[in-house]
């Protein structure tokens, strides 16, 4: 997997727990839409407040997003990525996770998802996944058994 160019780049994470991810796409110049739920958000604000510039600030965004709930509070098909680290272990959570992914995608939207595949549950998302993107496996980590796959609507040709 080559380099990816984030400049200006509109991106949101998904399930974003302590929000490094965000916090890099952010260092890395995107606008950058930091999500979690409700429980999560003063902690993720808070990491995010100590670990960007105050410069940078302004570009990151914490918001609240319970996957298949208020989506309306997002505008449709209008980020360029979209990041998740480890969000898939919940198996009650993988229809509206895929409900989510749907809205927020646009033709161009590049979707990356980084994970371990522990158990069938995560082979069945993945499953479900392939169902509504084209999905490819584009980095392994063997020494830490990570995953990431890059999805799309229709084709995956296109290197970033």
């Amino acid at each position: 997997m080559g380099g990816i160019d984030l400049r200006d780049r509109s991106v949101i994470e998904l399930g974003a727990g302590t929000g490094l991810l965000g916090i890099v796409a952010t260092l890395l110049g995107a606008h950058v839409t930091i999500t979690d739920r409700a429980a999560a958000l003063e902690f993720l604000e808070s990491n995010v407040q100590a670990n960007l510039p105050s410069e940078l600030r302004p570009r990151a965004v914490v918001k609240e997003l319970t996957w298949g709930k208020d989506l309306g509070n997002f505008p449709p098909g209008a980020f360029d990525f979209i990041l998740g680290a480890d969000i898939v272990y919940l198996e009650e959570t993988f229809a509206e996770l895929l409900q989510t992914l749907e809205y927020l995608c646009s033709e161009q939207t590049v979707i990356l998802l980084s994970c371990r595949i522990r158990y069938e549950r995560d082979h069945k998302f993945l499953k479900m996944l392939r169902g509504r993107f084209s999905v490819y496996e584009v980095h392994y980590d063997s020494n830490k058994d990570v995953h990431i796959y890059k999805a799309q609507r229709g084709s995956c040709k296109d290197d970033f």
